[in-house]
């Protein structure tokens, strides 16, 4: 019996909509979360994410680059020949890309050997022997033909315009490190149009790269590419396939240090070639952009607006995890994973993150790893992230909760305020200027300073050297005594009636000069991003306790750095975080001939300290290898630095990074950048943390759901009622 027909889709679409919404709901109970931020990967390999800069690498090319954050990514793709063990302190050296330390012979004048300590030394010769096991990443500039002839060599523009990034070309090919790649390196240094800021230092160092840089200046370079291959330096020497020498003028126990530096890193010369094919710069293929090295890692994305993606080197050498570190490392559990291959990580993406806050907020909710690498440390987070209680910084109860860690980092740098000696106010070496100083280093309280500025993320310095380099000294020994006092077992800050006495002393009775009654005035050059109105109060109310008067004088960078230059400055801000773990890396800081007034260039003394006895000491711990007889030396010249008051206060900064529970071997290394290969992710625990701490709020779902539901309801039944009335009526 036919029935009249009614068009019902209406009621349909709503109600799918409502079963709809109701089995998203349920489906947000399992699975990975909804909001995770991080792009996925088809494959399966074991991924670490972390940030990059706000201010993306400006170079890649390991002679140009001279910036840490640029470091970060240099040292997972290159291996110089030296490097730093991952756990032992103090720093200590290791071989990298070579098999052994370095075999060092001394030459005379005449090229001539001769025992270490003979006054002849004219020479130091560095023979090294580059690994048999190391070989380069693939990539195009390696690949050949059947012929054996590159593949990738254009003669023209045009030949290459559908290559716009390295993985447009579809061939690869290798090749193992040879000792000509390491001194093809080093010509490069050389190369006044690559514009290493090594070239000056180098050149004073390394025989025969000063006349090397004169030759390559002059010379007619063809276009294109200048094979380094046709010009011989003086003080390098391929023996062999893999062995090459350095010589270096007279001694320098230091260069050592350089050679673990990324500058030293080896370069194919197919490599250079490849970069320099007609138009390739114009599209960012170059080495400055894709680098192409022997490391762990080899860069696969790089897009400074978004992301720099790093996975690993199929071709890196057999390589292990650390079997002994430093006292407690074992406890800490920074040995479970001793002898195992390395690395452990197949890839890592540094994302940009402009603003701390969505860093952070992605940190808490599991999508990094770490709270970052360059800028990733708390200081902008610091109340969200920690409590400071009588027992120091303690993580606040929200990371608690999650089973963060923390690597607090006491960096191998000082950052200070320093006086110009040339001053005819605060300047000077006589006992009444020398009082003066002492007086105003008494008066600024530089842990509170920390404390107020700084979160307590810092240590007063008593030294220019910092902890963990040699000649920095702990407890009593270590105390400047002209401002502090040994009591009961730590330094206590001289009190101001003591730095009163000395500025009397100094013939400023009461902040006021002897003979003319003016209140004294001291002036601080700033740089004007760098402080703010409420520290440039604490100074004036500080200084103000001996009644000296305080003048600012603002200025940006470059300003501040001409003043630094000329030495028109009375007192400056300026940091040094260091090269290499030497002392000598920090007293060249107050090296007389290092004072931009003497040398006419940027030198680093910028107090223009100017003390005879200090520098003929220095040149002393210059050339002398480590012992107690340089031990001695060194402690002389902490003395005279603290004697003659030469920085107004200083401070070694201290970071503290925090890590998600499943991220292992996190310990922080001062100088080293390369430490990315010994990070260990458990996956899976990550995985189940992220849906744990990002479960979707589903209850407005089902709200909703139920309220569409009770909304079609009473519609469904009055249309069923119809249809039954309208089936049982009769037929016609």
């Amino acid at each position: 019996m036919p029935t009249a027909y009614r068009d019902n889709s209406g009621f349909t679409k709503h109600l799918g909509v409502a079963l709809l919404l109701l089995s998203t709901a349920l489906a947000g109970c399992g699975g990975p979360p909804w909001n995770d931020p991080n792009p996925s990967f088809e494959d399966d390999l074991l991924t670490y994410n972390s940030v990059m800069s706000p201010a993306p690498p400006k170079h890649l090319d390991p002679a140009t680059s001279y910036a840490s954050d640029e470091s970060l990514f240099l040292f997972q793709i290159y291996e110089p020949p030296m490097g730093y063990h991952f756990l032992k302190r103090p720093y200590e050296l290791e071989p990298l890309g070579v098999e052994d330390f370095p075999q060092v012979t001394y030459l005379d004048a005449d090229g001539a050997e001769v025992a270490e300590d003979d006054p002849a030394v004219a020479y130091t010769r560095y023979t090294l022997t580059v690994r048999e096991d190391e070989r380069y990443q693939p990539h195009p500039a390696f690949a050949v033909d059947d012929a054996g002839q590159p593949l990738y060599l254009f003669d023209d523009a045009a030949e290459g315009s559908r290559f716009s990034q390295i993985t447009d070309f579809p061939e690869t090919g290798d090749r193992p490190v040879r000792a000509n790649d390491y001194v093809y390196a080093i010509k490069r240094l050389a190369d006044p149009l690559i514009g290493s800021p090594m070239l000056g230092f180098m050149a004073q160092h390394i025989v025969g790269m000063a006349e090397l840089s004169e030759q390559l200046a002059e010379v007619e370079r063809p276009e294109g590419w200048l094979d380094l291959d046709d010009f011989a330096m003086e003080g390098l020497e391929v023996v062999d396939e893999r062995t090459f020498t350095i010589t270096i003028n007279g001694r320098y126990p230091q260069f050592v240090y350089w050679l673990a530096m990324h500058f030293f890193s080896p370069i194919a010369p197919e490599v250079d070639r490849f970069y320099h094919n007609p138009g390739f710069a114009d599209r960012n293929l170059t080495l400055d952009w894709w680098p192409v090295g022997s490391g762990p890692y080899m860069m696969v994305k790089n897009d400074p607006n978004s992301e720099i993606i790093l996975e690993r080197n199929p071709n890196f050498r057999e390589d292990y995890y650390p079997d002994e570190g430093e006292p407690g490392d074992a406890e800490k559990g920074l040995l479970d994973d001793a002898g195992k291959r390395l690395p452990f990580i197949d890839r890592a993406v540094f994302r940009l993150e402009k603003e701390v806050l969505p860093l952070w907020t992605k940190f808490l909710q599991g999508y990094y790893d770490r709270s970052g690498e360059v800028h990733g440390n708390t200081n902008g987070v610091f109340d969200q992230a920690f409590v400071v209680g009588p027992d120091g910084v303690e993580m606040s109860a929200e990371l608690a909760d999650h089973d963060i860690t923390m690597s607090p980092d006491v960096k191998p740098a000082i950052y200070y305020y320093g006086f110009n000696m040339r001053d005819p106010v605060v300047g000077g070496y006589t006992e009444e200027r020398r009082k003066l100083r002492q007086a105003l280093q008494i008066a600024f309280n530089t842990e509170e300073y920390i404390n107020i500025f700084y979160k307590g993320n810092g240590i007063a310095a008593q030294n220019p050297i910092p902890p963990g380099i040699p000649g920095h000294l702990e407890g009593e020994q270590g105390i400047n005594p002209y401002v502090y006092d040994w009591v009961d077992g730590e330094p206590v800050r001289k009190s101001l009636d003591h730095a009163r006495k000395l500025l009397a002393e100094a013939g400023y009775p009461n902040g006021r000069d002897a003979r003319t009654g003016e209140p004294l005035k001291i002036f601080i050059d700033v740089q004007s991003q760098a402080i703010s109105n409420t520290s440039m109060n604490w100074m004036d109310r500080i200084f103000g306790e001996l009644g000296v008067q305080v003048e600012y004088r603002p200025a940006d960078w470059n300003r501040t750095r001409e003043k630094l230059l000329t030495g028109n400055t009375q007192i400056y801000s300026h940091g040094w975080l260091a090269d290499y773990p030497d002392p000598e890396n920090f007293l060249f800081l107050l090296y007389g001939p290092e004072s931009p007034l003497i040398c006419e260039c940027d030198g680093a003394n910028n107090s223009s300290y100017d003390n005879p006895e200090y520098d003929e000491l220095f040149r002393q711990v210059r050339v002398l290898p480590p012992g107690p007889e340089r031990d001695k030396l060194v402690a002389r010249m902490v003395e005279l630095f603290r004697r003659d008051a030469v920085w107004l206060f200083a401070y070694y900064p201290k970071d503290i990074y925090l890590n998600n529970s499943w991220v292992d071997n996190t310990k922080r290394h001062g100088i080293w950048k390369g430490t990315l290969k010994y990070l260990n992710i458990d996956a899976e625990q990550r995985a189940r943390k992220q849906v744990e701490w990002n479960q979707p709020v589903t209850w407005p779902l089902y709200a909703g759901a139920a309220l569409v539901i009770a909304l079609l309801l009473p519609g469904v039944i009055a249309y069923r009622r119809r249809q039954n009335a309208t089936a049982r009526g009769p037929v016609e």
